[in-house]
């Protein structure tokens, strides 16, 4: 099933799926570190040259992905604990997090499609200080230090006629922030990772690349300023469904007809344009979208951390 075409925005799944003698690439470091307690796996792959970059199909940078079993459970104690470590990570990944920053949030994405509407949803419950220090400065906030945050939702191009990078673009030119963070609801390679799994990186954000519509990216070298990118994979390409259910088949057999596996094959054409989530998408995006902005607001220091 080599052959099948590997649809996912995940750094960690592409890892995953190199052959073996790739994944000794060099230009391609791999830490990973589990936290028992909560039952986090916490990766960071670091692209550092570019025929690391090559190898894995994805700019030079750091991708750090955050996996959460329960993280779509509806337990508050633990959506806190990711948020508290999703906050760490951001505060790593975010240059120059200890001065005061003017950072403009972005949120992908279309609010009328559920599994979609992921960056719409961070932002409505996003602290926003820009235009209260715009007007009072800190002293409205009674803090040394106040990192001045703006949001903007962009809306999708069915709706504007325009691409989201172009009108981030324009506020970026009028506004000016120090740093973008851009969140998008991702694709994924497998089903496990769907709604539990965050990824960041400073690579910046190629809208749609995932789902096969692509739109022009949204990056440093397009914007002019470091691009933070947040993501969760909230669907999955139908013909990985359906490929890793024979896979799963032949193996029980322990036998692969090479007259089916062709068959398969040549049927899963139009199953790549079907994207399938879960039932409870609607409540799920809900929850990652508080544990999201909470982290946001904590490591942009808006909001006290009770812990």
């Amino acid at each position: 099933m080599s052959s099948l075409r590997v649809r996912t925005d995940l750094a960690l799944e592409v890892r995953e799926n190199m052959e073996e003698s790739a994944k000794d690439c060099r230009g391609v470091k791999v830490e990973e570190e589990y936290k028992e307690e909560s039952e986090l796996r916490i990766t960071r792959v670091v692209i550092e040259t570019m025929n690391g970059a090559k190898a894995m199909g994805k700019p030079i940078g750091t991708y750090i992905t955050l996996e959460a079993p329960a993280m779509a459970l509806p337990d508050e104690d633990y959506h806190e604990e990711i948020a508290r470590e999703l906050a760490v990570q951001l505060k790593k990944i975010i240059p120059d997090i200890d001065k005061e920053l003017s950072v403009m949030v972005v949120g992908l994405g279309n609010r009328d499609v559920t599994a979609d509407a992921l960056g719409p949803n961070v932002v409505d419950n996003l602290t926003i200080t820009r235009h209260m220090m715009k007007e009072y400065g800190k002293a409205a906030f009674n803090q040394k230090k106040v990192h001045m945050v703006s949001a903007l939702v962009p809306g999708v191009m069915a709706k504007t006629g325009m691409e989201s990078q172009e009108i981030i673009k324009g506020v970026v030119e009028k506004t000016k922030p120090d740093v973008v963070i851009v969140i998008d609801a991702l694709a994924a390679r497998s089903t496990k990772r769907l709604n539990r799994t965050i990824q960041i990186t400073n690579t910046g954000i190629h809208p749609g690349s995932g789902v096969g519509n692509h739109r022009n990216a949204i990056t440093q070298e397009a914007l002019g300023v470091p691009v933070i990118a947040i993501g969760v994979p909230t669907v999955v390409d139908a013909a990985t469904i359906v490929s890793d259910a024979f896979e799963k088949m032949m193996r029980q057999t322990g036998e692969e007809p090479l007259e089916i596996q062709d068959n398969l094959l040549s049927g899963l054409g139009e199953l790549y344009n079907m994207y399938v989530t879960g039932k409870d998408v609607d409540y799920e995006i809900k929850q990652i979208s508080h544990i999201i902005c909470n982290a946001l607001n904590s490591a942009l220091e808006t909001c006290h951390d009770p812990h």
